[in-house]
């Protein structure tokens, strides 16, 4: 090493944005050596963030919060990386502005859904706690994910104007994304904040929705929907085909002390009771 980056470096470089991530698999899939990438350490054009793990190195006027924010290890698993996961639930409501409260703390809950989650990302500090989560509500099928742009405000986001490239994230869309929180009810997220995140879910797309709760695998998640849908009952409501829909038999309890909701069968807190029944059994 003669303090200049080798072509292949070069390559690199030209593909990983200053703060962006790559990880030990994506070293051998370029060809470059455990040898090489000790070099490149130490000659500072990357520097290790933890075992298997390496950044380009932030321009010199980089943010505090650039160094910690969850945006760029993300978009750098997804786009450098190639790993197949998703933001949803709560999280993906929060950044399309439905969810308004913070996580105990004031820090950011971050629900990744997905099979190929990189393992180091949950561990990986940043200003976010990130709550890994299976595909077991909807499958291998990415029906309802979109890819979503960020908020590229310099303000709410320091960390991406070193970015060079605007790059989207696979995220779940309104209509999957309150499926995937409704079903975190009640150990993961509470009633009253799901009540008030379904009040301003007046545009979602009756089409999709329909889609999605044929294909969720939840009886507890499809019910308590209906639950909620009911109760606010914005305009789409009446526009869910409930034909093929399958709800299941049987009362499920879901919360103690809770009263049996009159067609749909599952325990809610009192103050989400019916005061009719507007679309019948």
């Amino acid at each position: 090493m003669n303090g200049q980056p080798t072509t292949k470096l070069k390559q690199l470089l030209q593909q990983v944005p200053p703060g962006f991530l790559v990880d030990s698999g994506w070293m051998t899939r370029h060809a470059i050596s455990r040898q090489s990438v000790s070099g490149y350490i130490k000659q500072g054009w990357l520097e290790p963030v933890m075992p298997g793990v390496y950044r380009r190195p932030f321009s010199l006027d980089a943010t505090s919060e650039a160094t910690v924010g969850w945006k760029i290890p993300l978009l750098s698993a997804v786009w450098l990386m190639q790993h197949k996961f998703h933001v949803g639930g709560a999280s993906s409501l929060s950044l399309r502005g439905h969810v308004h409260y913070l996580s105990l703390g004031g820090d950011f809950t971050l629900y990744l859904y997905g099979s190929d989650i990189p393992s180091w990302l949950p561990k990986l500090r940043t200003d976010a706690r990130v709550k890994v989560k299976s595909n077991a509500l909807f499958g291998d099928g990415t029906t309802g994910v979109e890819n979503a742009d960020f908020d590229l405000s310099t303000d709410d986001d320091p960390e991406l104007v070193q970015s060079p490239w605007r790059w989207p994230m696979p995220m779940s869309s309104p209509e999957r994304a309150i499926l995937e929180m409704l079903d975190e009810i009640p150990k993961g997220e509470s009633f009253h904040k799901v009540d008030v995140t379904f009040e301003s879910l007046g545009n979602l797309r009756p089409r999709l929705l329909t889609t999605l709760l044929t294909i969720c695998r939840s009886v507890k998640t499809k019910r308590l929907f209906f639950v909620f849908a009911d109760k606010h009952n914005h305009a789409w409501r009446r526009h869910i085909d409930m034909s093929a829909i399958d709800l299941g038999k049987g009362d499920r309890a879901l919360t103690q002390g809770g009263r049996l909701h009159p067609i749909y069968r599952i325990t809610i807190p009192a103050e989400l009771m019916p005061t009719e029944t507007p679309y019948g059994t």
